[in-house]
């Protein structure tokens, strides 16, 4: 727990009132089970109340931060960001699998690493965070660990930007949208490409991505959001 203290105070400023509840957190109920002695409960019913506060705060970001989106492509662009994959993901970014109280037999079937268990423990401590110091403490986090990844292009698969800057260019009339390889960088096993968009010969933007197809969405969502700022 002391290690986990220092982790949440060193890296995200935030220090527990109740440390009771966030150890429960990180309580998985095979250590619970055996553990009856420390009369503590397992993490389950605060990864539901933090499902509920996470798909709030997304809900809210998507819907400030992409003015253009239509309901449908908003909802499934919440649903890239929350899926278990992704939570297990981020849980991995802020170390907690490494914090998490797990049962012998979890422990040697390698629980610490299963997706299922990483997303719940995720969302039990956003639960646990917002009891003790409210939403806007679990905002911050998010703003530190999450929205920077949404705004970076890690979850561009969900929306369509290439068609949507299309879209929005062809207003105007016909345009001829091109893109082009800049330049390839890193070994073959983590290659990132940087693609570039142009609108009839004149450069918009450049994106950064692990495939070609990743960069070019990155850069129609830079030129679309550039294109916003210019009003």
């Amino acid at each position: 727990m002391e290690s986990l203290k220092r982790l949440l105070q060193d890296q995200y400023q935030i220090q527990f009132k109740n440390e009771r509840l966030l150890k429960e957190a990180f309580t998985h109920s095979s250590y619970a089970n055996e553990h009856r002695e420390e009369q503590l409960p397992c993490n389950e019913r605060l990864e539901y109340l933090g499902d509920a506060v996470l798909e709030l705060l997304v809900s809210t970001y998507l819907f400030k931060e992409y003015p253009e989106l239509p309901e449908g492509k908003l909802t499934r662009f919440r649903a890239a960001i929350v899926k278990e994959d992704s939570l297990a993901y981020f849980a991995k970014e802020v170390h907690f699998d490494e914090h998490i109280f797990l049962g012998k037999g979890e422990e040697k079937a390698n629980g610490r690493q299963r997706p299922a268990l990483l997303c719940d423990l995720f969302e039990a401590f956003l639960g646990a965070l917002y009891l003790d110091q409210g939403l806007e403490k679990v905002q911050a986090f998010l703003d530190q660990v999450m929205f920077p990844k949404v705004k970076s292009g890690t979850f561009t698969s969900a929306v369509d930007y290439k068609t949507k800057l299309q879209e929005l260019l062809q207003k105007q009339g016909e345009v001829k949208i091109q893109y082009q390889l800049v330049a390839e960088e890193g070994p073959a096993h983590n290659r990132s490409f940087k693609m570039a968009v142009y609108c009839d010969g004149n450069l918009l933007s450049v994106g950064t991505g692990r495939s070609k197809k990743q960069a070019e969405q990155i850069a129609a969502q830079k030129a679309i959001q550039e294109w916003q700022e210019r009003g």
